[in-house]
């Protein structure tokens, strides 16, 4: 499952945590998963955390756990200690080498995302959230680093059918 990606259920529209999101998932085992809301960005920008950077990229809400640490997702393979998704996708790894390199103007804005916080599930409940129909499952087929304000449609027509209709729905149906 790690790499995939969760796409919350229309049901789930209008949810103030997961309504319309899509969740790469980065860690999955017997005891709990967790990932990061790839759709959501905040109203904060990476040179208000960190302003020696000079790099304005917004800051993302990766889920309603930890919402106070940073996180990132890349592309860059030779980041140490940063931990391999899937699709040439890692997370994590040492913060200095990802300063150093933003710095030196190394990275481009297109190969990292910023999160505050993160999306967590302890034993069995994600598994209880699928049963329940809260979720679907799918291959990370998308570039999660651009076009976040339409991804979750994107993937709602991509996958046809019913799910199709719900593509344009409004983020809060219940305030039109």
């Amino acid at each position: 499952m790690v790499g995939k990606l969760l796409i919350s259920h229309p049901s789930l529209l209008g949810d103030p945590s997961f309504g319309r999101s899509v969740i790469l998932l980065v860690e999955h085992n017997d005891q709990n998963s967790l990932g990061f809301v790839v759709n959501q960005p905040t109203n904060y920008s990476l040179n208000e955390l960190i302003p020696e950077l000079n790099i304005d990229l917004p800051i993302y809400r990766g889920g309603p756990v930890d919402n106070d640490r940073l996180f990132y997702v890349h592309t860059l393979k030779d980041l140490p200690n940063s931990q391999a998704i899937e699709n040439k996708i890692f997370w994590g790894g040492e913060l200095e080498a990802l300063q150093n390199q933003i710095i030196e103007k190394k990275i481009a804005p297109d190969q990292l995302r910023f999160f505050l916080g993160y999306s967590g599930w302890g034993q069995g409940q994600l598994l209880n959230e699928f049963n329940k129909k809260s979720w679907l499952l799918i291959k990370n087929n998308y570039n999660i680093f651009e076009n976040e304000d339409q991804l979750w449609g994107n993937i709602m027509r991509d996958l046809g059918g019913e799910y199709a209709l719900y593509a344009t729905a409004p983020k809060h149906p219940g305030l039109n």
